[in-house]
């Protein structure tokens, strides 16, 4: 299961001046996962998660969450990745 440290973040520019990684999972869902002046956390170091569909596109109709989610640390980070996991592929 992937987790955390198989982030692979690149740089985002201006205006964002942060962090961006996308990953994806075996059941067809990914993440994306970005730390920047404007997402919910960043200013304080933290991450914002949004569930990806298979096409990439984010998605709010999952049971991980109708929304993004912000404000999470390296490890509820992983916690959401190995959730999205575990759901089936719709």
């Amino acid at each position: 299961m992937k987790q955390f440290k198989d982030l692979e973040f690149k740089k985002l520019g201006d205006p964002h001046n942060g962090v961006q990684a996308r990953i994806n999972f075996d059941n067809g869902y990914g993440a994306s996962v970005v730390s920047h002046e404007f997402s919910y956390g960043g200013k304080s170091g933290l991450y914002e998660l949004a569930v990806l569909d298979k096409d990439g596109n984010i998605t709010y109709d999952t049971p991980v969450t109708n929304d993004v989610l912000g404000w999470l640390d390296e490890s509820k980070v992983t916690e959401t990745m190995l959730f999205i996991q575990s759901i089936c592929e719709k």
